[in-house]
């Protein structure tokens, strides 16, 4: 099975070509430019480089949140775009799963981070099995200092990836935590880790279709935040006449 990957989520972005488990090319980028002007030119360059065309392509894969609102629909269009007009089959993984495959031979505990900003960060925690992933936690949006509370309650030593794991290595060292940072060229999001998370889903029968492929925020959006807020400040005045 060949998995054509896109990872958009954070600030790096790549995209891959995997038979299985085997790389066959990646490409990655991590300086800033937005995903609209590097993500799609990325992906032809890569194509033409291994003389490969969409024809050849088995399963699009894409890292469908958490992340950044803009970063996961720009991946979540261009994956559509890709699947939409052969049916292709589809894979939405969890951004935080993709990161974690980068260290699951290391056999530890694996703490996947994304700075969330507001103090929070997205996380999931996973454990390697040398083979494979085991999860100990949803994915979900937590507070630094509840996800310190809850580390320090684990008895192995946590492994940090992501975007979010210098901020965290920091913070959680200041307070005692056994806390390690993973090597920087397997620590941030690789389309890599899209596609190898996507064949659990081939092997699972999880798949879905362009039309079922939606990104997955896990938190509210600021604008929708900021609305939310002001309708209760409206609220309690109301109340308050």
């Amino acid at each position: 099975m060949k998995i054509l990957a896109l990872e958009s989520s954070a600030t790096a972005c790549s995209v891959a070509l995997c038979e299985e488990e085997k790389l066959i090319a990646q490409s990655f980028q991590n300086n800033g430019l937005t995903h609209s002007r590097t993500l799609m030119p990325m992906l032809e360059h890569m194509l033409d480089s291994c003389a490969s065309t969409l024809d050849e392509i088995d399963l699009i894969a894409v890292a469908a949140g958490p992340g950044s609102f803009t970063g996961l629909r720009i991946g979540v269009a261009a994956a559509k775009g890709l699947a939409w007009p052969a049916e292709k089959p589809c894979a939405g993984v969890s951004t935080l799963e993709a990161m974690a495959w980068t260290m699951a031979h290391t056999g530890g505990e694996i703490c996947a981070v994304m700075d969330a900003r507001r103090s929070q960060v997205y996380n999931a925690c996973f454990r390697g099995t040398g083979e494979g992933l085991e999860r100990l936690t949803p994915d979900r949006a937590i507070g630094l200092p509840e996800l310190a509370a809850e580390l320090k309650n684990r008895e192995n030593p946590q492994i940090l990836v992501g975007d979010g794991a210098l901020l965290c290595y920091t913070t959680f060292k200041e307070q005692g935590l056994d806390v390690h940072l993973a090597p920087p060229h397997l620590r941030y999001q690789s389309a890599w880790g899209v596609a190898r998370a996507a064949l659990e889903q081939a092997r699972t029968g999880a798949l879905t279709d362009a039309q079922g492929l939606v990104p997955v925020y896990h938190r509210l959006s600021q604008a929708e935040r900021e609305r939310l807020e002001r309708l209760r400040a409206e609220e309690a005045a109301e109340k308050t006449r």
